[in-house]
């Protein structure tokens, strides 16, 4: 969905909002819950320092806001992965011809969080793992689900938790989800970071991506992180 069209749907009357957002539905789980944490993860680590994980799951506004809300994660990009660096840019990739998918960098304490926590928090909240190249109204190969590992490490993590949510019936549909090599991740425009948080008001925040977070904080209450500009949200 182009620029214009999403500010377009930010323009809806605040009534309509509240009826949409109120409407809104989390993604086809069979239980309205946090999934279970994965078998497979790693240990916290003895001591801080940096780590990255990769994640695509739709506009990336929603994905950046909710892991800006995790304890244990320093920072969380906007960006693109998945395809060339020539065609990393908003306009080129919003035609979904460019391979890339709307990503969100996490740079994280791996002594606070696991890469596990990350993907569970992820599963769980920030995408529908069962929507295939759409996530909500935003359609196309840009905005599919997908988890960009780093090492052979997140990617054997990764593969056993999405093995134990099939095995778990944990979504009434399949898992969809790709995990793939992380190539490049190329930063997006200074305009979509932190967008959520500067946008609080706007319905497209308000009806796909406040809700994100509201669920973080009801699910995941322990590994919740306020932040003082954020939309605050009642939890339906």
């Amino acid at each position: 969905m182009s620029v214009i069209t999403r500010y377009t749907l930010r323009g809806l009357a605040a009534a309509l909002t509240l009826a949409l957002l109120n409407a809104c539905s989390s993604p086809a789980q069979a239980a309205d819950g946090a999934l279970p944490a994965p078998r497979v993860d790693d240990a916290l680590a003895a001591t801080h320092g940096e780590a990255t994980a990769v994640f695509a799951g739709g506009c990336f506004w929603g994905v950046e806001s909710v892991f800006d809300h995790v304890k244990g994660v320093r920072k969380a990009w906007s960006g693109y992965a998945g395809g060339q660096a020539s065609t990393a840019h908003y306009d080129a990739v919003s035609d979904g011809d460019t391979g890339h998918a709307e990503s969100v960098k996490v740079v994280y304490d791996p002594a606070q969080v696991t890469y596990g926590q990350l993907l569970q928090v992820f599963f769980s909240v920030a995408t529908d793992p069962t929507e295939l190249n759409r996530q909500g109204p935003d359609v196309g190969t840009q905005y599919r689900s997908a988890v960009f590992y780093g090492s052979d490490e997140q990617k054997r993590i990764a593969t056993a938790y999405i093995e134990q949510l099939t095995k778990a019936h944990a979504f009434s549909d399949p898992i969809v989800t790709q995990v793939v090599p992380l190539q490049g991740f190329y930063k997006a425009e200074d305009y979509h970071q932190d967008y959520a948080r500067q946008h609080p008001d706007q319905p497209y925040i308000l009806i796909n991506d406040a809700p994100k977070v509201a669920r973080l904080k009801s699910w995941f209450p322990s590994m919740y992180r306020a932040e003082a500009t954020v939309v605050s949200v009642q939890l339906h």
